[in-house]
């Protein structure tokens, strides 16, 4: 029978196996979100890796108040000043040649579209990306991602493949000193789709990191290289950037380390700070095609006046408060003081990433069972000890922790939450 006070009795369960956060939260700020029943919690998800400017910003609140009274929402053909200004930012904020912008709503959205787009632009259907991807769960988007949820669905639409992961903690190619050989696993990767596409390969769809395949950082280089792998087919190379955008990894995009400027780039989660909010850049030699083609992608919240609004706003905070420099500071105190626990934790097999978004991977030892036990024990516990943390919902990878605090979190925050996370591990393991 069931449990009629259940706060969870008329909602669907939209996330696989896992259960719904115990409790109901009642509100939020800063970093901390506050339950109903009187508990804290420092936030180092930042809610569902979006909100870099921490809950309830002031300067957010307020754009919110002010445009939802003068302008919210228009017919999908009209056009805003929000609109205008935010494309036009957002232009700038990146290299050329992006210097064309499309507004939606969420990041499988944003992909949607550019994934649609390529296919127009190139007369083509076959998409690449990793083997341990996540961009979204609508059609196209879902196609390309395998990290979770494609079993059970029916077929997948033809002309999906998959890279291997280069993965330097768990390399599956090695050199002869026992580190990844990323180059030989690439090549070895498109001779695979090569080997399957009936030629025609529209674009390779990728994250900089690779956030919920485990935090995944590309190895220097190998951005690069798959850009080469790209345009000798004929393939966009389309970067999603839902999460490592808008400073969160030190930089304003990810992809500025590695010098690669992508044909397409998605943004969502960190763009509209946790309101919803995304956007697809390209050149005007690919929107041109696009238009040229008849591109439709009308949606019923294409181009809203009011997360248009939000957009600018973060924009404004981040260039103010320079927080592409504060989630470098930060995040080097981060991984610094997760490092110093794995010398008193041998649980703790490896810390990486950059800036803010950061993983922390947890290996089996004698008595400790295997890591998806493991990591789901440590993160119960850190919620109990007041540290909302997020595991990897991956088979075998669910020890490893996506940390991506607010990029407005104080040194104090930091402190705390490897305080928590400290003691949730010697309660656990011992």
């Amino acid at each position: 029978m069931p449990d009629d006070t259940a706060p969870d009795r008329h909602l669907i369960r939209y996330a696989g196996r896992a259960a719904f956060s115990p409790g109901i939260i009642d509100r939020a700020a800063g970093s901390w979100v506050f339950t109903e029943d009187g508990r804290e919690l420092l936030d180092f998800t930042s809610g569902q890796m979006s909100a870099i400017l921490g809950h309830s910003h002031p300067a957010i609140v307020a754009t919110v108040r002010e445009q939802v009274g003068r302008l919210d929402h228009l017919y999908s053909g009209m056009l805003s000043r929000p609109v205008v200004d935010l494309a036009r930012r957002l232009a700038d904020s990146v290299p050329a040649p992006l210097d064309k912008v499309l507004l939606l709503t969420t990041g499988a959205e944003s992909n949607e579209a550019a994934i649609r787009m390529a296919k127009l632009v190139t007369g083509k259907h076959e998409i690449v990306s990793f083997a341990r991807s996540w961009h979204g769960m609508t059609q196209a988007a879902a196609n390309a991602t395998y990290v979770a949820g494609r079993s059970g669905y029916g077929p997948a639409a033809p002309g999906n493949f998959a890279l291997p992961v280069p993965d330097r903690f768990r390399p599956d190619l090695v050199d002869a000193d026992g580190n990844l050989d990323w180059r030989r696993q690439l090549d070895l990767g498109f001779d695979l789709i090569d080997a399957q596409s009936v030629g025609s390969l529209a674009a390779c769809l990728v994250e900089p990191i690779l956030s919920s395949g485990g935090v995944v950082d590309l190895p220097p280089g190998y951005l690069a290289a798959l850009r080469d792998k790209c345009h000798e087919r004929g393939m966009l190379l389309i970067l999603d950037e839902a999460q490592t955008g808008l400073c969160r990894t030190g930089d304003w995009y990810a992809f500025e380390r590695d010098g690669v400027v992508p044909d397409i780039l998605t943004l969502s989660k960190t763009l509209g700070a946790g309101l919803p909010l995304a956007a697809v850049l390209t050149s005007a030699e690919v929107e041109q095609e696009a238009h040229d083609r008849g591109y439709l992608f009308f949606t019923t919240h294409v181009n809203d006046p009011l997360p248009a609004a939000v957009g600018n706003t973060v924009l404004d905070v981040l260039v103010r408060d320079r927080l592409d420099e504060r989630a470098h500071d930060l995040g080097k105190i981060l991984q610094d003081g997760l490092r110093e626990l794995a010398g008193k934790h041998p649980v703790i097999g490896d810390v990486r990433g950059r800036g803010l978004l950061v993983g922390l991977e947890l290996v089996a030892g004698p008595g400790i069972g295997d890591t998806d036990t493991l990591g789901a024990a440590v993160t119960q516990r850190c919620a109990e000890l007041g540290l909302h943390m997020n595991i990897v919902q991956l088979p075998g990878m669910g020890g490893t922790f996506r940390i991506a605090p607010p990029l407005t979190a104080t040194e104090g925050e930091i402190g705390r939450g490897l305080e928590i996370l400290d003691a949730a591990l010697t309660d656990v393991t011992s």
